[in-house]
């Protein structure tokens, strides 16, 4: 009964916040951001574009992209892939795509909810591409796009060295899973291993100059495909 009890207990506590996490109304995964967009889907898309606010802004900045191309984005601003990974099942595998394109990790560098690992980030990701190709989905693999400072979090030190990490485990799992993959980082980034102003001017969220470079390195792979 004793080590019931502790177990009960320790699950309990594995679902409160840790120090540092931000929660919003619906919950750790943000369900509802996209419940009704979801619901109006009538028409099979080509791709949904997954990740973060660099997804996020990425729609918000040129619609045009999406509605030519036949994509969705499901993009939210500040999430980790714990959250992604969470609402894959609504925001993806509910629409049916051809493709999934993940974009995600510089949050995790971030620390936004709390410590993580760049192993536990890649975990997440690779739990997504397991869930899509189960389920028929495409995955279509992305490596991050440039970061040496997080202005957010400026007490986070050498990130272009994590995203350098990060990028190294993404394309060794595609290429050991013969995944597709989109490598933003070499054509974007400059000498210093950042965004250049003209694409980035906060160093993280592209301009929509750097979107555009974006769509025709995204568009170059899908082709291929």
């Amino acid at each position: 009964m004793k080590v019931r009890l502790i177990l009960a207990a320790a699950l309990l506590l594995s679902t409160l916040p840790v120090l540092g996490q931000t929660w919003s109304a619906d919950g750790f995964f943000h369900r509802s951001r996209y419940e009704a967009a979801n619901a109006e889907v009538k028409t099979r898309p080509v791709a949904v574009l997954y990740g973060d606010s660099i997804t996020d802004g990425w729609a918000q900045k040129d619609p045009d992209f999406f509605t030519d191309n036949h994509f969705i984005g499901r993009g939210i601003s500040g999430e980790v892939t714990a959250q992604m990974l969470l609402r894959f099942r609504h925001d993806v595998l509910a629409l049916q795509p051809k493709y999934v394109v993940i974009l995600a990790g510089v949050n995790d560098i971030a620390q936004n909810n709390g410590y993580t690992t760049l192993e536990g980030a890649v975990g997440n990701i690779i739990s997504m591409c397991e869930i899509a190709l189960a389920n028929g989905v495409k995955p279509v693999l992305c490596t991050s796009t440039p970061a040496n400072r997080i202005p957010w979090r400026t007490d986070i030190t050498n990130p272009a060295d994590k995203v350098d990490q990060l990028n190294y485990m993404i394309r060794a799992y595609a290429r050991a899973k013969r995944l597709p993959l989109v490598d933003y980082w070499t054509p974007l980034a400059d000498a210093d291993r950042g965004f250049p102003a003209n694409l980035a001017s906060d160093g993280i969220h592209p301009t929509l100059e750097g979107y555009k470079l974006m769509e025709n390195l995204l568009l170059d792979v899908l082709r291929k495909l």
